[in-house]
């Protein structure tokens, strides 16, 4: 049931509201991703696959068979902790944020990465304490 425009109109004020008093909390609340359930289900099932399939070659002397069952609990470990790899994401406002007047860098979404928020993250301490 979607909202009524009053409720959309009150809602947008309350977030406007708490951007001006706390935009520290404000930040952490939008940055935060929800967790991809079919990602994260597709792994732990391929890892429990993969696991099947180390206990079989090692059970069977089928040494192919356990490296295979290894590599499969591998990916499915990596596959259930990646993130998500949409360029519009949480990264790309991030990314956008970080390129604002006086970051001497032109910054698209695939180079705001590691250094680029450690960066900002010193900035941002830099900024708080000459206040």
């Amino acid at each position: 049931m979607p909202l009524s425009e009053y409720e959309q109109r009150m809602l947008q004020q309350m977030e406007q509201q708490l951007r001006s008093d706390d935009p520290r909390l404000a930040n952490t609340l939008a940055d935060k991703p929800r967790p991809d359930v079919r990602r994260l289900s597709l792994g732990v099932l391929l890892f429990l696959l993969g696991l099947g399939g180390l206990i079989g070659g090692v059970a069977t002397s089928y040494v192919w068979l356990g490296v295979l069952g290894f590599l499969a609990m591998l990916g499915g470990v990596m596959l259930a902790i990646s993130g998500p790899r949409a360029a519009g994401g949480v990264r790309g406002r991030g990314a956008k944020r970080a390129g604002g007047p006086g970051s001497g860098s032109s910054t698209t979404p695939s180079a705001g990465g590691f250094m680029q928020r450690q960066e900002d993250k010193w900035n941002r301490r830099n900024e708080e304490r000459g206040r």
